[in-house]
């Protein structure tokens, strides 16, 4: 039997690990700074939770540390090869424990001494961070004040303030317990040992498991055999035959559907994520209850991708218009269609729906709005009645005045689907696209049988070429048709014009010649017909100047270091705020809350466990809101955002807070 010499694995209790006295773990110079966010942190608290709560037979595997042995002065150092951000995140909530239990539970906070110092010199902590950070690091797990002059803001802070906030006393015991089931693999290499080529291979072992592929393993992982035949049968299955390949984009549609928020996509993991908060327990029989729902999902999904499977012809026309426009209404129209099959909605309301769903689109795509991130915020006012849909719907929908002038004078989008569905064509099957006035005319093209191309001024050709692409200018023939009429001089078109089964393609051989002026009167007259085609809901038009709602709002990544504007405004309850970033407006809110709506505050604050606390109780940012309380400022951006949030909608003033991004925070 061949052995290897140079590497050593062994399965570890992690605890039983950092406790030992006789070494300090290192981060080489050339780690990455850590980067655990209150997200990761939250996750990791909810597992060791989990398996505190089951029988002493269940341990939490928190995955393989990689390090190699060296002698430091006087100790063996282990080098972090792999592992840093678990290791040092680990440190920071044994941390928050140890200062937590320090005073009622002297005999525990010697245990957990254990694990973050030496015993030999409590000075020195057990883990030696980057040497730029790591009087950070020490004075955060050694309780320390802050050194004149030394930055305050860092992950270590941040985290180590989120686990304090989260562990109260009567529940430290259970975290210990928690904490000492935790057990990874630990790999120490020898002298001879290529540690890069180890990392690699750790780390690069095949192609990474899909979000879709992680919430079947999550959905099946926690069941007996039997068990998971039955939902690998009943449902999984089914959920696959009917989403096909869509089935990563199925479940980030269902979980905004569900969730009424946007599903953000980071690093391939967002909708797993995303998942698994949504879903933190699935006992067999509440998952059953789900997977119903899943499955009938699944199938209004394949309707949706494929309407011809749709047998109502109504809805079926309207579900392939609304494929005109891709499929980011689909949680939508899940939600109403699904409904509609429960009796909870009709088939007019149901048919009304997708027409006001296209008006949104197709307005917004006219006026060159964008159509992004517009579906959660219509799937929670969907929830709240059909006046508030119709209302969130009127918002966000570009006025009449609006269209005309984008008609006039832009590009048509969509254009096949627009002209065939102002001449009551159903679908554009068979029927080419037409430019009346060519795109590139050639010299001798003529709009009167008189005056060649050639002839005319500079002035003149460019205005043809600037209406060529407008509604105006455009129309919808038979292949036969248009194949013969392209590039044609409009005397010449006439005659082909007459003979297309399309009414607003056969008026056009009424014309007597065609120039820029006919091309206005004709976008004038369509886009009567386009208003009144594709009506807007709701009452008196309201620009809403591109604002985002606040439960809409996502940190923006890669953020310019010292660039502090990511919004320009922030609309609050009809007031204006000129507020720019994420810290100060955590702190306005939190403060306007406090004096008009202290009891969403409270609640907020005790659910979560935070940010509005009795007493400062560690070293940190914080500001007073009054002599009994305070608030903690020292969270990462996405805790603070996510607290605005929660708290607003708490206290039911959500669909009145709007963000408006700035130029830059909409780059991002």
């Amino acid at each position: 039997m061949v052995t290897a010499t140079n590497v050593d694995a062994t399965a570890v209790n992690t605890i039983g690990w950092l406790s030992a006295a006789d070494w300090t773990i290192v981060v080489p110079v050339y780690q990455r700074q850590y980067r655990w966010d209150i997200g990761g942190c939250e996750q990791l608290l909810a597992d060791i939770r989990a398996v505190a709560d089951l029988d002493d037979r269940h341990m939490h595997f928190i995955g393989s540390i990689l390090s190699s042995a060296s002698r430091g002065s006087g100790d063996t150092e282990l080098v972090l090869i792999d592992g840093q951000q678990r290791t040092t995140t680990l440190m920071l909530l044994v941390a928050a424990l140890q200062h937590t239990v320090r005073e009622a539970h002297p005999e525990l906070a010697d245990e957990l001494q254990r694990v973050l110092v030496h015993s030999q010199d409590p000075s020195r902590t057990k883990l030696r961070p980057h040497p730029a950070w790591a009087s950070v690091f020490e004075r955060v797990v050694l309780d320390l004040s802050p050194t004149s002059g030394e930055q305050r803001d860092s992950r270590f802070d941040d985290n180590y303030a989120f686990f304090r906030s989260q562990i109260s006393l009567d529940e430290a015991p259970h975290i210990w317990r928690g904490l000492q089931k935790l057990e990874h693999v630990a790999i120490t290499l020898g002298a001879g040992a290529n540690a890069q080529q180890i990392f690699e291979s750790l780390n690069s072992t095949g192609e990474p498991l899909r979000d879709h592929e992680l919430i079947h393993n999550y959905v099946l992982m926690g069941l007996n055999h039997a068990e998971q035949r039955r939902v690998e049968s009943d449902f999984w299955q089914p959920i696959e035959r009917d989403t096909g390949d869509e089935i990563a984009a199925f479940w980030r549609q269902y979980l905004t559907m569900r969730t009424g928020r946007e599903v953000t996509v980071v690093g391939g993991r967002g909708v797993y994520d995303a998942f698994r908060h949504e879903f933190p327990r699935l006992e067999f029989a509440d998952l059953l209850a789900h997977a119903e729902e899943w499955r009938a999902l699944a199938r209004v999904y394949r309707l949706l991708l494929d309407p011809a499977h749709e047998p109502d012809a109504g809805i079926a026309r309207q579900l392939r218009s609304l494929n005109t426009f891709g499929s980011g209404m689909y949680p939508l129209v899940m939600r109403a269609y699904r409904d509609l099959e429960q009796g909870r909605i009709d088939r007019a309301e149901m048919l009304e729906t997708l027409e006001m769903v296209q008006s949104l689109l197709v307005r917004r795509s006219v006026v060159g709005t964008g159509t992004d991130r517009l579906v959660a915020r219509l799937c929670r006012a969907r929830e709240e009645g059909r006046d508030a849909f119709v209302s969130a719907l009127s918002r966000i929908t570009p006025s009449d005045e609006r269209i005309a002038v984008a008609l006039k004078y832009s590009e048509l989008p969509h254009a096949a689907y627009v002209l065939g569905r102002i001449a009551g064509v159903d679908g554009a099957e068979g029927l080419e696209l037409e430019h009346v006035f060519p795109l590139a005319p050639s010299d001798s093209w003529s709009g009167d049988g008189v005056r060649e191309w050639s002839s005319y001024t500079e002035d003149e050709q460019n205005s043809h070429r600037a209406l060529a692409q407008t509604i105006g200018n455009l129309t919808v023939l038979e292949e036969h048709l248009a194949s013969r009429a392209f590039d044609r001089s409009f005397p010449e078109k006439k005659a082909l014009y007459a003979r297309s089964s399309v009414a607003t393609t056969a008026e056009l051989a009424e014309r007597g010649s065609w120039g820029t002026a006919a091309i206005a009167e004709r976008s004038a007259r369509l886009t009567e017909r386009f208003v009144h085609v594709w009506r807007r809901p709701g009452g008196p038009a309201i620009d809403d100047d591109g604002l985002t709602p606040i439960l809409d709002a996502v940190r923006r990544r890669g953020w310019p270091p010292g660039w502090h504007r990511e919004w320009s405004y922030v609309e609050y309850c009809g007031e204006h705020w000129e507020i720019y970033d994420v810290k100060h407006l955590f702190n306005r809110v939190f403060k306007r809350l406090w004096a008009d709506a202290r009891d969403a505050v409270v609640s907020y604050s005790a659910r979560r466990g935070g940010p509005v606390y009795t007493a400062q109780s560690w070293n940190g940012q914080w500001d007073r809101l009054d002599d009994e309380h305070s608030l903690y400022m020292g969270w990462d951006s996405s805790y603070m955002l996510s607290a605005v949030q929660g708290v607003l909608d708490e206290a039911g003033l959500a669909p009145e807070v709007f963000v408006k991004y700035s130029y830059i925070g909409n780059a991002m």
